[in-house]
């Protein structure tokens, strides 16, 4: 036990510069392109689902959320929402920058969240209309990340906010590799790969940011296979679905929203498994 505790502690020790310095230019591109994106996104019109999937791809504190907010007042429509919430990578890309993951895995992960979320996107504002627009009510601060104090505090707090995930869930797989052996953990999700994507759906589309860490980390570990990686951060989209249902009152409709980008999400995992991407 005391050497699983002492490797998770070296681990997670060895990545904070790189989640820090990735956090920092996270939060300074923010800063720099907030009120620009929102502007963007609200003027995008028809063309609002690639704006969406393209701005969403672009790592950004709650912008996941302001979209709900635009979309719950009917500024944007439906498919501008799910391009938005498909592309949206959350805690994924500081991962595995900090993890120094290879640059065409990196780039694979953002190419094809933009282009589900642009494709989806049209084709659901080409069955759906969009509706009028409703009150608008502001809800954009449901991330609290104190942005305005400056971008190294809210990096800092992002990154120590994401490094307690990291140690949980280093620590768990450490433990795992030790008494159970990866091999043996590998094994079982060969075995699952058919239902791998429905679970890694699943675990996306808990509202937290803890979900695209522990998928991140599971594919980082080469423990989940990439088409299964995929399905589950299609699926999130950081805390953008407990906000939905807390400012949204049509129960119904956020159920249908959470559907559909789960349905999309598993079936782009099983078919780039099947295409053996």
């Amino acid at each position: 036990m005391q050497e699983v505790i002492i490797d998770t502690i070296i681990d997670s020790l060895k990545i904070i510069p790189f989640l820090l310095i990735a956090f920092l230019i996270i939060e300074f591109f923010e800063h720099k392109l907030s009120n620009k994106t929102e502007k963007a996104i609200q003027k995008a019109g028809k063309l609002g689902p690639l704006f969406g999937s393209v701005l969403g791809a672009i790592p950004q504190c709650g912008f996941s959320v302001l979209a709900t907010n635009l979309y719950i007042t009917r500024i944007i429509s439906l498919g501008t929402l799910i391009s938005i919430y498909l592309s949206t990578s959350d805690e994924m890309l500081p991962i595995l920058i900090a993890e120094k993951a290879p640059i065409n895995s990196i780039l694979l992960f953002i190419g094809i969240k933009v282009i589900i979320g642009l494709v989806c996107g049209f084709i659901i504002d080409l069955i759906i209309r969009k509706e009028k627009p409703k009150e608008h009510f502001d809800i954009c601060q449901e991330e609290h990340c104190d942005c305005e104090h400056g971008i190294f505090l809210s990096a800092l707090k992002h990154t120590i906010k994401t490094l307690i995930f990291i140690f949980i869930i280093t620590f768990i797989l450490n433990l795992a590799f030790h008494y159970i052996g990866e091999d043996n953990i590998k094994h079982i999700f060969d075995n699952t790969t058919i239902f791998s994507p429905f679970i890694a759906g699943l675990v996306g589309l808990i509202p937290n940011c803890g979900s695209s860490i522990i998928l991140t980390e599971l594919y980082i570990a080469d423990i989940l296979p990439f088409s299964s990686a995929l399905a589950g951060l299609l699926a999130g989209s950081g805390v953008a679905l407990l906000v939905l249902f807390k400012s949204n009152k049509n129960t119904k409709e956020n159920i249908k929203i959470v559907s559909i980008l789960y349905l999309i999400s598993i079936i782009t995992g099983i078919l780039l498994e099947i295409f053996g991407v």
